[in-house]
């Protein structure tokens, strides 16, 4: 049964990043709608209250507007603009509420907003930075990808993600000994070695594949930076589930947990990685 859902998952996943446009847009809405849910079900069970529906729909209207700014049809200023004025409407929600809401039940909405909706919506911008990029030469040369820039990165990023995911399953499975952090006990130095190498390695495949400028530089920095970004998303939601003393997120994958528990690798890495390629855009 975890066999078939990792497949399921990873086959739907492949799909929306291959279509990309609005499928890859809604299924990334639908993705973080779920995942926001299962953490508010561990607010919950720390006695949080938070403003649910009001930071679900703000969330969504994220995602929309920042896929809207990604295809030209809303300025960069208005989609930046959804952020703070959501988070003003959660707040003024909160205090319209019969019973005020308390500082636990602000943050928990604020960051819920600023954690599985506005992060998360940096795979969308990944997706779509064929219009940003172009094709300028210099550090990294982007010359063979031509309109698939977005489609290139997102899909690397995501292999890289599993690709470290696997390493250090199992170089920590078989040679770790020394933990890395009491928030998840299993996890250890050697099998962060592993991971990170596995993703470096991969990485360096795709910069010689793809025919970037320095490909061992780059795929280093890129492999490093995957990694590390996937690692700190994942002791994130471990730290909340040992907080909320939860095993799994919920139970809408059948041998997996929680949609949470699947993507918490996934919600760091965009926005980091996006900037990533803009400064370096910019330094050519």
């Amino acid at each position: 049964m975890r066999l078939r859902s990792g497949l399921l998952i990873g086959i739907f996943g492949l799909i929306v990043v291959l279509l990309g446009g609005w499928f890859f847009t809604l299924a990334t809405a639908l993705l973080t709608y779920l995942a926001l849910l299962e953490f508010f079900r561990m607010a919950e069970f720390k006695g949080i209250r938070p403003a649910t529906k009001t930071t679900l729909f703000s969330s969504f209207i994220i995602m929309i507007s920042t896929y809207l700014e990604t295809i030209g049809l809303l300025e960069g200023e208005i989609s930046n603009s959804i952020l703070p004025i959501c988070s003003v409407g959660i707040c003024t929600w909160l205090l319209l509420q019969p019973k005020p809401g308390t500082i636990s039940d602000i943050a928990a909405s604020i960051f819920g907003l600023f954690y599985l909706g506005f992060l998360p919506s940096y795979w969308i911008k990944l997706r779509g930075l064929d219009s940003i990029i172009g094709t300028n030469q210099g550090f990294i040369s982007l010359e063979n990808l031509s309109n698939t820039t977005g489609l290139h990165l997102t899909l690397t990023s995501c292999f890289l993600i599993v690709a470290s995911d696997i390493g250090s399953y199992f170089i920590g499975k078989s040679f770790g000994k020394t933990s890395l952090s009491p928030i998840s006990p299993s996890k250890t130095i050697e099998g962060l070695i592993g991971g990170i190498s596995c993703s470096i390695l991969l990485a360096i495949f795709f910069a010689f594949l793809m025919n970037w400028e320095n490909p061992l530089i780059v795929g280093i920095i890129y492999g490093i930076s995957i990694s590390l970004m996937a690692l700190v998303g994942d002791l994130i939601e471990s730290m909340m589930k040992r907080d909320a003393k939860i095993k799994d997120s919920g139970t809408f994958l059948p041998g997996h947990g929680g949609i949470l528990d699947r993507i918490d690798s996934y919600i760091f890495t965009p926005s980091v990685l996006y900037y990533i390629f803009i400064i370096l855009k910019y330094l050519n």
